[in-house]
């Protein structure tokens, strides 16, 4: 198939050559996503297992603050703070890993943002699920309101990582003031 795209000659064919070989030996199992490898170069101080979960949740924040197709000074600090206290990570490191899924998320999006979640769910307990869960309402959150992108995204999330629906909706609940259609109904009310 690649010589056909590439063309005859002998350029053409070493090139339709390595082509075919990088997509045959792509990686394809779990734990082996481009994002996810990338951002555990990184964390090479941590064991392998502990950076793919801090990467993969790392990258799911990031995931949940791009779903308005921005990530905010306010949602890049909740990030960071977020991978300090559950995620072990000195401040820097913190930083540093925040940027490098900030960078992800905005570039590799819609292309990297299933399999990495599936990947955090296939590697973390229930209650690890259920942690960033709330992290990613948290960072929907950093601005004061959750629009409904973010919900929508944080939902998708939720069903990615195969949490039932009372799971989402118990932890949704700890949100509810900061949903915007719940503040527009009570500025509405307010305003009647």
């Amino acid at each position: 198939m690649f010589r056909r795209i590439f063309g005859p000659g002998a350029d053409a064919e070493q090139a339709a050559d390595t082509t075919e070989a990088a997509l045959t030996n792509a990686a394809t199992t779990p734990g082996e996503t481009a994002t996810v490898q990338y951002v555990v170069a990184q964390l090479e101080a941590l064991p392998p297992e502990r950076a793919r979960l801090v990467a993969s949740a790392a990258y799911t924040l990031a995931r949940a603050a791009h779903a308005d197709l921005e990530i905010s000074d306010e949602e890049m600090a909740v990030i960071q703070d977020a991978l300090q206290t559950r995620g072990a990570l000195d401040e820097q490191t913190a930083h540093l890993v925040a940027e490098m899924v900030k960078l992800q998320a905005k570039t590799v999006g819609g292309t990297e943002d299933y399999v990495v979640v599936r990947e955090f769910a296939g590697i973390a307990t229930d209650q690890q699920k259920q942690d960033i869960l709330r992290a990613c309402f948290l960072v929907s959150a950093a601005s004061g309101s959750i629009s409904a992108e973010e919900s929508a995204e944080v939902n998708q999330i939720a069903n990615e990582l195969a949490l039932e629906p009372a799971v989402l909706n118990s932890i949704r609940s700890e949100f509810h003031d900061l949903l915007s259609s719940v503040q527009a109904v009570r500025k509405a009310a307010g305003q009647a």
